[in-house]
């Protein structure tokens, strides 16, 4: 039998964290909010601040959130979603689409004094003239995050359900009807 959105549900996840391998997330952008953590998988897992060398952080034309690339003396500070199931993994990963690619990469904790490798979702188009300026999550919070928020769970009805929509579909269809209403 396939995997299916439905059966790799957030609550499945909870039920196989003991026996199945954990993943380190580096986030950086609406998932450092935990209300959108929890609305994606159920639960805020432990998180720790993190420094992610190399990258930098861009505000995308269009769209309410960022998107990180490697970029030569930069800094992204974000944070480190830790213990993540396999089940809670796929969800991020099709909540954050085909835009991103999802790479390994190395975190330092506590300023510089720990390593730690982790996965983070990179922005797949290094040429994207959509990209400019810095991403400020504050600003966000005060602005975006209560719609991004309804978008998101919004998202997670949609999952779901074997006629689930893509989390950019989702984000296009919930943004354009708030404009035209």
């Amino acid at each position: 039998m396939g995997v299916t959105a439905a059966s790799m549900t957030a609550g499945a996840a909870g039920s196989a964290a003991a026996t199945l391998p954990l993943h380190n997330i580096f986030v950086y952008g609406s998932l450092l909010a935990d209300e959108v953590v929890n609305a994606l998988l159920k639960r805020v897992p432990t998180c720790s601040p993190a420094t992610l060398n190399g990258y930098d952080r861009y505000s995308i034309k269009g769209r309410v959130y960022p998107a990180i690339l490697p970029a030569e003396g930069k800094k992204t500070y974000g944070r480190v979603i830790l213990g993540v199931t396999d089940a809670e993994l796929y969800i991020l990963d099709t909540f954050e689409d085909e835009e991103y690619k999802r790479n390994t990469v190395e975190v330092f904790l506590n300023g510089d004094s720990e390593r730690l490798l982790a996965e983070t979702y990179v922005w797949g188009d290094k040429d994207d003239q959509n990209l400019f300026g810095e991403w400020d999550f504050e600003q966000w919070k005060q602005l975006h995050m209560k719609d991004f928020l309804a978008m998101t769970e919004g998202f997670v009805l949609a999952l779901e359900h074997p006629e689930w929509k893509t989390r950019v579909a989702t984000y296009e269809a919930y943004y354009n009807n708030e404009q035209e209403g």
